[in-house]
């Protein structure tokens, strides 16, 4: 049998997406999410097929474009309060947390579009360290798939958005890394419609070294 072949990306640093990446937090998303559909009269699959990546507000003005955008912002917040006090089913993607172990001396950052309390409250649920760099909804002015977040977490960083490498799940994560210049592992099977660089089923699938000068190197095996 042939063995795995394993691709190699460099970079300088690392921005990681939470939720579908780091943290399995499917089971309250469809639970909030499913109800939220039925409330307004939508498909749940389809309400699904959008919500993935994006702040909530997003996803609504998407599925009711003619909604004020008061309605949205207003059920948002309840959205997020009801999340944040639902951890039930939220583990974390295999291989979390050995991969953020080995980030110790990498320069990384999590670039999420869940606000400060939900991403404090499913990385401590799923067993998980919060990186000391936090891109969060409060931290931005737009939602994936707008590159803000990615930008903002290389500019915290310091580092050039074309030494960057994103870790995504969602298609609207995938363009934000694009639209930020930025090479992207697909994490999941919700990641592989979208075409990411590189495609793997989890984290255990990624091993980080680091060069003496500061350059890392991911050795990936990707999904075939």
């Amino acid at each position: 049998m042939t063995a795995p072949t394993t691709t190699v990306l460099t970079a300088r640093a690392l921005l990681l997406d939470m939720d579908g990446t780091l943290v399995n937090s499917d089971a309250v998303v469809e639970r909030v999410w499913r109800r939220w559909a039925r409330e307004h009269g939508l498909d749940g699959d389809e309400a699904m097929r959008v919500v993935h990546g994006r702040q909530g507000h997003a996803s609504m003005a998407l599925l009711l474009p003619e909604r004020p955008i008061e309605e949205n912002l207003a059920d948002n917040a309840r959205m997020l309060a009801e999340e944040s006090a639902d951890m039930d089913g939220v583990v974390e993607i295999p291989g979390a947390t050995a991969f953020l172990a080995s980030l110790a001396s990498v320069p990384h950052a999590l670039v999420t579009s869940a606000d400060v309390t939900l991403s404090t409250r499913r990385m401590a649920a799923a067993g998980l360290p919060l990186p000391q760099v936090r891109i969060t909804a409060e931290s931005v002015g737009a939602s994936k798939p707008d590159p803000e977040g990615f930008l903002k977490g290389a500019a915290e960083l310091g580092i050039d958005p074309a030494d960057c490498v994103v870790f995504e799940d969602s298609g609207a994560g995938i363009a934000a890394g694009r639209a930020a210049g930025m090479r992207v592992v697909g994490v999941g099977p919700r990641a592989g419609v979208h075409r990411p660089d590189v495609l793997v089923e989890d984290l255990t699938r990624v091993r980080v070294e680091q060069d003496t000068d500061g350059t890392v190197r991911l050795h990936i095996t990707p999904t075939t």
